[in-house]
């Protein structure tokens, strides 16, 4: 499957073959999400670009050209933690087209993931988060929606594209349960919610989902709806939650429902629940995933006892002591 030497427009048409091959791949056999194929493709749609500029085809592809390819990316003020994920899309997509035959050496082989500082996960302190699950208008039935869903994020801990890939049959209400059945690699778990969202989530499947319904003129099972009475997007969830955030006077933190989540995890720690317990509710894979929360926490206590104990750095005043 060799392009025809010196044929640009032959290697950018193998480069986009192979390229659709990974993707499907990733999608149906590896089962990844949505959002990551699309970083995938924007990763190596933007390698493409590069090695038609230096009119390369995959054959010719080496160790030594990936390392500028990504020294220059460096370079050009691109954040460690974006060029590691753009080695990490290289890296899995030469792979791919080793096993496939399409190549016989992987040059990817030699690169080398920037070092990186643990970044600690951004949250809302309790108060923050009350403040902003209770902003919306209960009057109307976009503000029972709001509300049910904001509750939602911060009760359950789940992702944006896990809440409005629920269905009706996903909510057990009795048992304050979510079924997330399309999580990250397509995982199914089961996660909680509490007495709040309970409350908000009955309000809204009593007054506010109806009313949203009536506007599609037809059967829905999607819990969430926009305001036409359809499913609810990813992007419809984000613009809800910076919708209440901008009102916020008690926080400056630009809030995603990623904050929500990382809040709903340090809260349940800084209260007592255990790592593992944390884990199963997030849907993380890997225990590791989930301890960066136990950095957030107990940084926040050391925040506390600096502010409160008496005898701190910061209330600490020497009376004559020896």
């Amino acid at each position: 499957m060799r392009a025809s030497a010196n044929n640009p427009e032959a290697e950018k048409e193998q480069f986009g073959r192979i390229l659709d091959g990974f993707l499907d791949y990733l999608g149906k056999e590896r089962h990844v999400s949505r959002n990551t194929l699309r970083g995938y493709s924007a990763d190596l749609n933007q390698l493409g670009n590069y090695l038609g500029e230096e009119e390369c085809s995959l054959e010719e592809v080496s160790p030594s050209l990936l390392k500028t390819y990504f020294a220059e990316m460096m370079q050009h003020a691109n954040a460690r933690r974006t060029v590691a994920r753009k080695i990490a899309s290289a890296r899995a997509f030469f792979r791919y087209a080793c096993r496939g035959g399409v190549l016989n050496a992987d040059p990817s082989l030699a690169l080398l993931t920037p070092k990186m500082g643990t970044r600690l996960p951004k949250t809302l302190t309790a108060q923050e988060a009350v403040e902003l699950v209770t902003a919306p208008d209960l009057k109307c039935p976009e503000g029972l929606r709001d509300r049910a869903l904001l509750e939602l994020l911060y009760a359950s801990g789940v992702r944006a594209g896990e809440l409005v890939a629920l269905d009706l049959d996903d909510i057990n209400l009795l048992e304050m349960e979510l079924r997330i059945r399309h999580g990250k690699g397509d995982k199914t778990r089961i996660t909680l919610f509490g007495e709040a969202a309970a409350r908000s989530v009955q309000q809204y499947l009593k007054n506010g989902r109806p009313i949203l319904l009536q506007r599609a003129n037809k059967p829905i099972p999607a819990f969430f709806l926009n305001r036409f009475g359809g499913r609810l997007s990813d992007r419809g969830v984000r613009r809800i939650v910076e919708k209440y955030a901008r009102d916020m006077e008690t926080t400056s933190l630009e809030i995603t429902p990623h904050v929500l989540r990382h809040s709903f995890a340090t809260h349940l720690l800084d209260n007592g629940a255990d790592l593992r317990s944390v884990q199963e509710l997030l849907g993380h894979s890997s225990l590791q995933t989930t301890q960066i929360y136990t950095h957030v926490s107990t940084q926040r206590k050391k925040e506390v006892h600096e502010r409160s104990h008496p005898r701190s750095a910061t209330n600490y005043q020497p009376a004559g002591e020896p």
